[in-house]
């Protein structure tokens, strides 16, 4: 489909969702909002695609809300900023719960929202020169939509201070906090992420979705009974099914799975 703010660019089973709003550094409006929601979608369900790069035309990766989009938000009634509050929300999730393993290509800023898609991403990589900040308090909001899955890459005793203090978090500190996994020069940018997404490939699908879907479901649970039973039944019916099949045979008999084999 034709997008106003976004390019796709495809590169055999690899995606790259560009967001394309460079003289405002890719900040959010609900245009962007809503097609970042349906190209997540439509890129999950494509079989083609493997692994998904969202990534920042121009200078930055994200600066977060639109600041006009914003204003005009907040002269509108509580049901209005609501129903956008939800738009975005929905967005984020639909980036954060995608099947398939998501890489964030991070250069410049990278703030608020612009945070809230690194980490909504299964792995951030960030340029030495990439800025985080989750300053919304600083306009008298709060990262709310985000927040979930800032938490999630960070913890509550990091979140307590940045979502607090808003103050501009460098990259080297972002990857020390967990908000990133790899910092590069910006020459190397590219070149890193090419490298964990050929990586990626070497996996099997249904075994990336599944372990995607392992970590909600065992993340902060008690180990008890339930949980081990849980478990159990997850990987005796991967074991069992067709790729865990050929992913055994393929390593005993010292080839490639079918799913990493090159054309």
């Amino acid at each position: 489909m034709p997008y106003q703010t976004l390019e796709l660019e495809s590169t055999g089973p690899i995606a790259t969702l560009w967001m394309n709003r460079p003289t405002v550094h890719n900040a959010f409006d609900a245009t962007l909002v809503a097609e970042l929601a349906a190209a997540c979608l439509g890129l999950d369900a494509d079989p083609a695609i493997r692994v998904v790069i969202l990534a920042g035309r121009g200078r930055s990766f994200s600066a977060g809300a639109d600041l006009q989009w914003m204003q005009r938000a907040a002269a509108r009634d509580t049901d209005a900023n609501l129903a956008e509050a939800r738009a975005l929300a929905r967005m984020l999730r639909s980036l954060a719960e995608m099947k398939k393993p998501t890489v964030a290509r991070i250069q410049g800023a990278a703030l608020g929202g612009g945070t809230g898609l690194a980490a909504a991403c299964d792995i951030a990589v960030a340029s030495a020169d990439a800025v985080f900040a989750t300053s919304e308090v600083r306009l008298g909001i709060i990262p709310a939509t985000i927040s979930p899955y800032v938490l999630r890459a960070i913890g509550a005793r990091q979140a307590l201070r940045y979502f607090q203090t808003g103050e501009r978090i460098d990259a080297a500190r972002a990857r020390e906090i967990g908000l990133v996994h790899e910092v590069v020069a910006p020459e190397q940018l590219d070149a890193k992420v090419a490298e964990i997404a050929a990586t990626l490939l070497l996996g099997g699908p249904q075994a990336q979705a599944a372990a995607k879907e392992l970590i909600r479901a065992v993340d902060h649970q008690p180990v008890n009974d339930n949980l081990l039973e849980d478990t159990a039944h997850r990987i005796a019916h991967l074991r069992a099914a067709p790729e865990g099949r050929e992913g055994v045979a393929a390593f005993l008999e010292k080839r490639l799975p079918a799913w990493a084999e090159k054309d």
